[in-house]
């Protein structure tokens, strides 16, 4: 990029952006940048981890509603994150009064070696627009908190939200620096609802518009908190845009008695009507049964394997999709501690067996793809930092 080029390009991202943009130079390893950056600040002797010096800014915020039942499956979700991230993560955690005590008592317990890779809020939840029981009984409980988040969270520039089910199956830094192929337009970013349009939901059953062929899934979402409230949105209400806050009740009032799957339904007729706001990442960050129960029909995954892990219907607590089931328990049963390899992925390819009778379970290396690259980094980072790569032969 030339120098003016730069410079323009620069000019059109908030200022976190513009931080993390200089942060995660394209041309670097992003981890050996940050430690070269902060080296001054180490201490001899001291473990070479540079998430404690990090500012604020530099910081991914991740953000999940859990309401219900949903409570281990969070904590299961929030213990994948963190245990291959690289960067320091503030979890923004929205859930009901009752489950509050839990989380703060359960993430308290993880130790050091992770809890200092995160800070966690917890949240009320809370509807600043409309009827809030109307909004909380919406598709699932509370799942309708998501449409208000560029409200709440005014501080917040960027954020990935993700539903209770997903699991990340390398490190949450690859995800968000999805934000810097953002154009100038974009303000958000979720993978297609379906990889086969005239198989897909939208496409057969919808009564009300959606996203381009086959809709998206707002299962992972990125948002770039900043250009949401700062839009106007193109609406079927009135003639003239609307502000992301104004628009909600309007919307929903509009097309309550049309919409199946709530908030998710909402935000296809949102960019239905402002497709140039959002950026469509592949199905390998929001991978789903769908995506193998018919046959395999996620080419990235396939290529690349799974990323994000995302398993709607329940599948983490049935028997249907054994595969995405060994996925979830063989995370939720890792002590802390432990190797890795050893302790999950062992386990893991051994359960995998199990599972190739299913259509899913066909097709292992697309699940193990992923995972066994970022442990085997996990590995070497942790041998290299703790070793020391004289010791090493």
């Amino acid at each position: 990029m030339g120098h003016s080029a730069a410079s323009r390009h620069s000019r059109q991202l908030s200022g976190a952006e513009k931080v993390s943009d200089t942060y995660d130079s394209p041309n670097s390893d992003s981890s050996c940048y940050c430690q070269d950056k902060y080296r001054n600040k180490w201490r001899p002797g001291e473990l070479r981890s540079f998430q404690a010096v990090l500012p604020p800014e530099l910081w991914i915020h991740l953000a999940v509603v859990a309401c219900g039942n949903r409570l281990e499956e969070t904590l299961v979700m929030l213990k994948s994150a963190v245990l291959f991230s690289h960067r320091k993560i503030q979890f923004h955690i929205f859930t009901e009064d009752s489950l509050k005590p839990e989380f703060d008592k359960q993430l308290r317990q993880w130790p050091d070696s992770y809890t200092k890779k995160f800070e966690h809020r917890i949240y009320p939840i809370t509807f600043s627009v409309g009827n809030p029981q109307e909004w909380k009984k919406l598709f699932k409980p509370c799942a309708a908190q998501r449409l208000f988040l560029p409200v709440i969270l005014k501080d917040v520039d960027s954020l990935l939200y993700v539903d209770t089910d997903v699991l990340f199956l390398r490190p949450v830094d690859d995800i968000w620096k999805l934000l810097r192929q953002f154009n100038a337009t974009q303000l958000a970013a979720m993978a297609p609802e379906h990889e086969i349009p005239k198989i897909g939901w939208y496409s057969r059953f919808a009564r009300h518009p959606f996203y381009g062929s086959a809709g998206v899934n707002s299962g992972v979402m990125l948002m770039n908190l900043t250009r949401i409230r700062s839009a106007q949105f193109k609406n079927s209400m009135i003639p003239t845009g609307l502000a992301w806050e104004d628009m909600l009740y309007p919307l929903y009032q509009k097309y309550k008695n049309a919409i199946t799957w709530g908030d998710q339904d909402l935000l296809n007729i949102i960019f239905y009507f402002n497709p140039e706001y959002l950026y469509v990442f592949p199905c390998q960050w929001n991978y789903r049964p769908d995506h193998c129960m018919y046959g395999s029909n996620c080419k990235e995954a396939e290529r690349e394997g799974v990323s994000v892990l995302h398993g709607n219907r329940g599948v983490y607590h049935d028997d249907k999709q054994p595969t995405f089931k060994a996925l979830y328990e063989a995370i939720r049963d890792f002590p802390f501690q432990d190797n890795l390899f050893q302790s999950m992925y062992y386990p893991l390819q051994l359960k995998f067996l199990e599972t190739v009778h299913t259509l899913c379970g066909r097709i292992p290396q697309v699940f193990l793809k992923q995972i066994e690259k970022t442990m085997k980094r996990a590995y070497e980072k942790h041998v290299i930092i703790h070793v020391g790569p004289n010791q090493m032969h």
